[in-house]
């Protein structure tokens, strides 16, 4: 696949494809695993990294940090079930933390890439922490990056009122797209949603309907029991930004004393992999390369 894309981007630089964008995105391959086909995206060579995206689940949202840990790593991004890239399954209505942390399982085998080490960020976060649960055999470490722990809050139902409101206004402005501006908007930052790459952004807003219909309400009820995170032995970093919302905190705090680990901060907001990702890379590169 690498060879394929230098090709693209040579033939892109003297000019002989048209649309080089979609030759690279054809480029990138599908594979079938867990009765859905995951679109995938691998750069660079060495121990194997996976990446798992939060809200809207789209591959670039680490497009940057995975480029730069390519020169260190072999790291691996991908669209989840029934976002961008990987179509809605037939019949898919609903999902589950479990469904997408056995996704994130069965690509790593099928790549041939487990175990790796996984970062997840957001809704990611809690699907990487499903993997260290149902599927340790696949994880060598996992950094937990904010991971959506609602159900653990003090005050669960002021902070879905909060999104609640974000997202209604949003869909009485435009529906599903609008109202995943508005999310975004809330949660990263509106600079952050300036400045992504226009196609990026028309793909996550296209992710409306899932994110609405059929993710968003079954992630937040999330909630692994004291027993079963205590018995987690896989490394693991719970991460927390410097400029994010205070629940993340208070979040991060609950799970990080369950696994007996101390809370690491990096700077940036929510996404710190849109707007800080030089320092994300710095802060996670050390834990990701393991013990010497």
């Amino acid at each position: 696949m690498r060879r394929l894309v230098i090709k693209v981007m040579a033939a892109e630089a003297m000019g002989l494809v048209e649309n080089p964008r979609l030759v690279k995105e054809a480029a990138m391959p599908s594979i079938a695993v867990n009765r859905t086909d995951i679109y995938h995206e691998l750069r660079g060579a060495g121990p194997s990294v996976l990446f798992i995206s939060g809200a809207t689940g789209d591959a670039g949202h680490f497009d940057r940090v995975a480029d730069l840990l390519a020169d260190e790593f072999t790291v691996v991004t991908y669209d989840r079930r029934g976002n961008s890239r990987s179509p809605r399954p037939s019949g898919w209505e609903t999902t589950s933390v479990a469904e997408q942390a056995d996704d994130a399982a069965a690509l790593l085998t099928a790549l041939a890439l487990a175990p790796a080490a996984v970062f997840g960020n957001s809704y990611g976060g809690i699907t990487a922490l499903d993997l260290l649960i149902r599927h340790p055999g696949v994880v060598s470490r996992a950094v937990l990056h904010e991971p959506i722990l609602v159900s653990v809050l003090e005050n669960p139902g002021e902070v879905q009122a909060v999104v609640g409101s974000v997202v209604e206004a949003g869909m009485a402005a435009g529906g599903p797209q609008e109202a995943v501006e508005h999310f975004i908007r809330f949660a990263a930052g509106d600079d952050n949603w300036d400045r992504l790459d226009p196609d990026l952004r028309h793909r996550m807003a296209s992710n409306g309907e899932t994110l609405f219909n059929v993710e968003m309400g079954t992630f937040e009820s999330y909630r692994p029991d004291d027993a079963t995170l205590a018995g987690i032995t896989t490394p693991t970093q719970v991460l927390v930004s410097q400029e994010s919302a205070d629940f993340f905190d208070e979040a991060a705090a609950w799970l990080a004393a369950r696994l007996g680990v101390e809370v690491v901060q990096t700077p940036g907001t929510h996404t710190p992999q849109w707007d800080q990702p030089e320092e994300l890379v710095r802060t996670i590169r050390p834990f990701l390369r393991g013990p010497s």
